[in-house]
């Protein structure tokens, strides 16, 4: 979209605000600014026909505007600009690098006073300078000017970059420090454009509310999945992806069984409800989200505008939880624990918890093919393709067990043909390189894992991912001559490999351009709204106590939680134990990157200093 107000900083000559004046519609106006007095320009033959054409047009002309002190520029009524643009910027002579990122920082931070809310800033810098992988050549990283490290510092995200082509603007005549006769070298130079970033702010866990019958239960957001429930991406009225992915995958089955759709029930889980889990993935449930639940005789009055949140939409069925239960007041009668204390409860880590109480419904129907869809949570290890929250769906199947080999291998022929043709939709043409889909039968030779082979994310993503699991259960008591059949799927995973969004946490952005991206019925490249985003790496050392032992599983946790899912990998690096004390050490490396937020440096070293205080005290060892 056009800007309607222009603004440009660090004009030499003004042959650049003159160019684009002749393109501008009469709609857009253009103010024009230079660090220069109007005197210094007197003897400049090409600036002076630049400011005649430029008054002809009625452009606004500006001297002496320090482009890191915009807000000084410009009272509040001129502010607002829809774009500003900044032209190899640099600070004269020989200055270093350091002092061009410091005319960056100080630049963007400017531009955060003066930049309308959905506004363009864009930075022309000289072949290698930006130091992001679109320099052609890449320059090493602490020799480059760190454009998006810098623009950071001011809250924005580079959202785009092109090259920046002098033929587009003829008469623009670029120019050195103050007007320099010497040029800049513009061949190979690349236009930045940067967005503002959604505001990076230390979330707090909100607190929800539960109904169980007339007593109402309250308990924290994990800090590990703050952010990620109640978000609703499967409801009927959302657009995300995930929901198009799961309509689409059930529709296609849809034309070869018979369906019947289910509506999923509570998340929450009292321990010990898990015999629906087999025994090959039972080890799940050691990385379930633990809750209390807590008695909450708060008002509604008293939690208006608070970050209380009822989730009686999440939650469809919490009345029909049986918590654990303990004696009631006059020692006959039995209630919920969490109303003289509190009880414990699982978020469920899979839809397979389920099962039971499916095929056990009266209206079960053999042959149809019934779905579950929703939201399961689960503790993980910080790797490209793990997530603690995603949304599964699972298919159960029921047939009679004569039935059995031709229902199963019907089922796995339907899903392997729709996988294929949606993990090929946005495969460009003549491309040879696809997904494949595999079963990979278990060692009881009933059960198989689905995985997928895909080139959508290059040589990243070359090794397979597990996107499902397909579990058979042979007859039982109730079920003599049944067999059933149970596919899961992670739908997070899946939409990612359709769509190419190599990071799974731009699936749960809050960054309302996110979902611009998808057209309804239609599948297409995915195009993030930030590109290439910095990294900072931090190590940690600390000794551990042998006696309590060291849960990696929680320290990958705690460094979820405590970075805002900023940490994109853990490393171990060694162990050390001392000669003497016996004393054992270990070292980690972390590193920090967003996908959707701009993270500054210092940023990451706060969260940094925040994850050694909290593992001292969650994990109790000793940082060195």
């Amino acid at each position: 979209m056009a800007p309607r107000r222009l603004l440009l900083v660090g004009e030499g000559n003004f042959s650049f605000a003159a160019a684009v004046s002749e393109t501008l519609d009469p709609g857009t106006s253009l103010t024009a600014t230079c660090v220069q007095r109007p005197e210094d320009l007197a003897r400049d033959p090409v600036a002076q026909e630049s400011l005649q054409r430029l008054r002809q047009r009625g452009a606004r002309i500006r001297f002496g505007v320090d482009c890191t002190q915009l807000a000084d520029a410009f009272e509040l009524r001129d502010r607002e600009f829809d774009r500003i643009c900044f032209n190899f910027p640099h600070c004269g002579r020989k200055a270093g690098v350091a002092r061009n990122r410091d005319l960056l920082a100080k630049f963007f931070q400017s531009c955060a006073d003066v930049l309308a809310e959905e506004g363009e800033v864009h930075v022309a810098l000289c072949r290698g300078q930006g130091g992001t992988p679109a320099d052609n050549p890449i320059r090493e990283w602490h020799n480059s000017w760190q454009v998006v490290a810098m623009a950071a510092l001011g809250g924005f995200i580079l959202s785009d970059v092109h090259p920046f082509n002098c033929e587009a603007v003829p008469g623009y005549k670029c120019t050195g420090y103050r007007s320099q006769d010497k040029s800049f070298h513009v061949e190979g130079a690349l236009n930045h454009i940067f967005t503002r970033s959604l505001p990076f702010e230390g979330s707090q866990p909100r607190i929800f509310r539960v109904k169980l019958g007339d007593q109402w239960f309250s308990f924290p957001e994990p800090e590990a999945l703050v952010g990620k429930l109640n978000r609703g991406f499967l409801e009927a009225s959302s657009c995300h992806p995930i929901k198009t992915i799961n309509e689409k995958l059930i529709a296609e089955l849809g034309k070869a069984f018979p369906l019947k759709r289910l509506k999923c029930s509570s998340p929450l889980l009292p321990q010990g409800e898990t015999n629906s889990l087999t025994s090959w993935n039972r080890d799940i449930l050691s990385a379930a989200f633990c809750i209390n639940l807590l008695e909450d005789n708060s008002s509604s009055e008293s939690l208006a505008g608070g970050t209380t949140e009822n989730m009686e939409a999440f939650l469809v069925s919490f009345s029909e939880l049986s918590l654990p239960k303990s004696p009631g007041r006059d020692n006959k009668e039995e209630a919920p624990e969490g109303i003289y204390g509190q009880a414990k409860i699982w978020l469920r880590p899979s839809l397979l918890v389920h099962v039971q109480a499916v095929i056990q419904a009266p209206d079960f129907l053999p042959g149809s093919l019934h779905i579950l869809s929703g939201p399961v949570f689960r503790k993980c290890h910080i790797l490209p393709f793990t997530m603690p929250t995603f949304h599964e769906t699972l298919f159960i199947l029921g047939f009679n067990q004569n039935m059995k080999d031709g229902c199963l291998q019907s089922l796995l022929d339907h899903l392997e043909g729709i996988l294929d043709s949606l993990l090929t939709q946005t495969l460009l043409e003549g491309s040879k390189l696809g997904s494949s889909v595999e079963f990979v039968f278990q060692p009881n030779g009933k059960d198989c894992m689905i995985k997928v082979k895909s080139h959508n994310f290059g040589t990243v993503c070359a090794k397979d991912l597990i996107i499902g699991s397909v579990t058979t259960s042979v007859p039982t008591i109730i079920h003599k001559d049944q067999c059933f059949v149970f596919v899961s799927m992670n739908l997070d995973l899946l939409a990612m490999l359709v769509w190419g969004i190599s990071d799974w946490r731009m699936l749960w952005t809050f960054d309302k351009r996110f979902l611009k991206n998808f057209v309804p019925g239609k599948i297409e490249p995915f195009k993030s709204h930030s590109l290439y985003p910095p990294s900072y790496v931090h190590d940690i050392s600390f000794w551990i106590d042998e006696k309590k032992g060291f849960d990696e599983l929680e320290f990958h946790t705690v460094a979820r939680a405590v970075s805002q899912d900023t940490v994109i990998s853990i490393e171990f690096l060694s162990r050390y134990q001392h000669p003497e004390t016996e004393q054992v050490s270990l070292c980690y490396r972390l590193t920090y990157q967003t996908c959707d937020k701009a993270l500054t440096q210092q940023q990451a070293a706060s969260m940094q200093s925040q994850f050694r205080k909290e593992i001292q005290q969650r994990l109790h060892v000793t940082p060195r």
